[in-house]
């Protein structure tokens, strides 16, 4: 297993694990037209976690990456709605957080695609 492989395994793992430690800053950032939005956070914390774990074993690791692809594909209206509606985010201190930093977020999702599509090539 490369070391890119274990990077990102621990990536999702830990992210989807913080949906379970701070889950109202999840719930904070999702759109309204996303309904129940506890629940996604939760389905979204376990499919993170899972996805993560598919990474490790090698017979897993195609799984793995069009599971993390759909899985970054499903969250991304969630990065969008920050950066273009920050007041909606409860929490969210924009004397804190320069809005640039919302938008300089959104390029990061592609680049974590990537990141998936290549860690999990056979």
């Amino acid at each position: 297993m490369s070391s890119s492989q274990k990077a990102l395994a621990g990536f999702f793992g830990f992210v989807g694990t913080m949906h379970f430690v701070t889950p109202r800053s999840f719930e904070a950032i999702m759109p309204p037209w996303v309904p129940h939005h506890r629940e996604a956070v939760i389905v979204s914390g376990i499919a993170e976690i899972a996805g993560g774990a598919a990474v490790f074993p090698p017979r897993t690791r195609r799984f793995a990456r069009w599971w993390l692809l759909a899985l970054l594909v499903a969250v991304f209206p969630a990065n969008v709605h920050m950066a273009v509606n920050p007041d909606q985010v409860k929490g969210l201190d924009l004397d804190q957080v320069p809005r640039w930093a919302l938008w300089a977020r959104l390029p990061l999702q592609p680049l974590a695609m990537i990141w998936v599509w290549r860690a999990t090539r056979p």
